[in-house]
């Protein structure tokens, strides 16, 4: 059996959801991996067989989405192109994490391929949504990958076709503590923006930032360069993580049992939905990085225990491998 595993470069969640199951497709078949996108600070730990600049979503640094840069730094022209002309006929199965190229390619020439992401979950009717729906955004979550067979992942198992968070075994290793400190990765926001709020709460903040190359401490605020054992030390050792509204991380978070706050990214709609699922759970979130909200969050004593077993191996094998 072949399989084309396809996957999202916008963003670290569906990178570190390949790290995991690219291994294991592996023993069960001959595998190839294509990424698009161009937004991810997380390096593949695999082998990349095709890459495709592809079509990112991009932000601005007062943490939206920019829809200008979003239509004018893609290149549209080369992304219908590169679905015109991809050869996927080798492959017995495509499997799609949210990439835009083969999922079209693959609907146009009537391919077999399943979509396995986070992304899936948003288009059943059972998984919690804002009470205002984004008809834009209703539209990017259901044509931006075009499939007719899909496994989600959420933070819940809202419906049978969804499932928990695949937690990678980077975190499942680690030994959870708590040291005092908080821990922040809001790539869609400026240091400067981050650190005028937060300087004024007494705690330690450690901020990964995309935007510098230099290690620096602004008062109480230190902040790091994008580095993956660093990032997992902190969030090993960590008393709480504030992020934006993503997946992966607040997903990681409450698997660590670690205090969360989210920010979803303005207009952003994936992100306001994991927001009001969160918010249903019991953790906090705020539209904006707000004072008084976050100096509430880190006075709290919150705790909510959660159950992501290791079973992504299982679903692969029983639900995927088998169509």
């Amino acid at each position: 059996m072949k399989i084309l595993y396809a996957f999202q470069g916008t963003g670290n969640g569906h990178v570190a959801r390949a790290q995991e199951i690219v291994p294991i497709l592996k023993k069960h078949a001959q595998v190839d991996t294509l990424i698009s996108g161009h937004q991810s600070q997380l390096k593949a730990d695999f082998n990349i067989n095709f890459q495709h600049k592809g079509i990112s979503l991009l932000y601005n640094k007062t943490g939206g989405l920019s829809y200008r840069k979003t239509f004018f730094d893609n290149d549209f022209f080369t992304a219908i192109k590169t679905i015109r002309e991809i050869e996927l006929s080798q492959y017995n199965l495509i499997i799609n994490d949210y990439e835009p190229l083969t999922g079209w390619a693959c609907k146009l020439k009537k391919l077999p391929m399943i979509e396995l992401s986070h992304q899936a979950s948003m288009l059943f009717k059972e998984t919690p949504k804002p009470e205002k729906k984004d008809f834009f955004g209703e539209l990017i979550l259901k044509y931006y990958v075009p499939s007719d067979r899909k496994i989600g992942f959420h933070f819940e198992n809202y419906h049978p076709q969804i499932k928990k968070p695949v937690i990678r075994k980077k975190i499942r290793n680690l030994t959870p503590d708590k040291k005092g400190f908080y821990l922040v990765y809001l790539p869609s926001f400026s240091d400067e923006n981050i650190i005028k709020v937060l300087k004024q709460i007494p705690v330690e903040w450690k901020v990964f930032s995309k935007y510098t190359q230099l290690h620096f401490r602004e008062s109480n605020v230190e902040v790091f360069p994008i580095d993956e054992i660093q990032y997992l030390k902190a969030f090993e050792n960590c008393d709480g993580i504030l992020c934006n509204a993503g997946f992966e991380s607040p997903a990681e978070a409450l698997f660590m049992d670690k205090k969360l706050f989210v920010i979803p990214i303005h207009n952003q709609y994936e992100q306001e939905c994991n927001a009001c699922a969160l918010d249903k759970m019991g953790i906090p979130n705020s539209k904006v990085l707000k004072l008084e909200e976050i100096k509430n969050w880190v006075a709290s004593d919150q705790h909510l225990k959660v159950n992501y077993p290791d079973d992504i191996e299982e679903i692969l094998v029983n639900e995927v491998l088998t169509l």
